[in-house]
């Protein structure tokens, strides 16, 4: 099964109607539903696919581990609802949160990355999907990552100036 992660903005009410009613977040994150948020459709909302795995590694230096908030893709915030572990997560962070995210990431350099980035090490720790040392022909996994983050910085700060929460769903 392919586990890919979605990042959106949410607004703190937004934020409380997930915790409140978990058996929305499908609707929320079809867009079905926007929990009484009158800018509705305004919502940010980035796709980082496959590539959430091997960003957390390269943040944290871990595969599951690490210190906030740059461990945010697979840990912290407010689980919501009951998922199985095999089905993926649905986690909400504040706005504080989101905000000390977006002033981390920043902080984060690209070189930083570049020096972490270890096929066989993140092969070895079974780093979704898991093709670091034999990726397809047409593609170079670090580019790809390193691409990624640079989406993931600008999203993160948009979402911090828009003073929103945010979803993490990996599933």
């Amino acid at each position: 099964m392919e586990m890919l992660c979605t990042l959106r903005g949410a607004t703190e009410a937004q934020r409380a109607a997930l915790l409140q009613a978990p058996e929305r977040l499908e609707a929320f994150l079809d867009d079905e539903e926007d929990f009484g948020d009158p800018k509705g459709a305004a919502f940010l909302e980035l796709d980082i696919g496959e590539a959430w795995h091997g960003l957390q590694y390269l943040l944290t230096g871990t595969a599951w581990e690490g210190k906030p908030p740059l461990d945010f893709l697979v840990r912290g915030g407010d689980e919501v609802g009951d998922i199985p572990s095999d089905e993926g997560t649905a986690r909400v962070f504040p706005a504080t949160q989101v905000k000390a995210l977006a002033t981390a990431l920043q902080q984060v350099s690209e070189d930083t990355l570049r020096r972490r980035y270890d096929p066989a090490a993140m092969q070895s720790q079974d780093i979704y999907p898991g093709t670091w040392e034999e990726p397809p022909d047409d593609m170079d996994p670090l580019e790809e990552m390193l691409s990624y983050f640079d989406e993931l910085q600008k999203f993160m700060s948009q979402v911090a100036r828009r003073g929103d929460a945010l979803l993490v769903h990996i599933g």
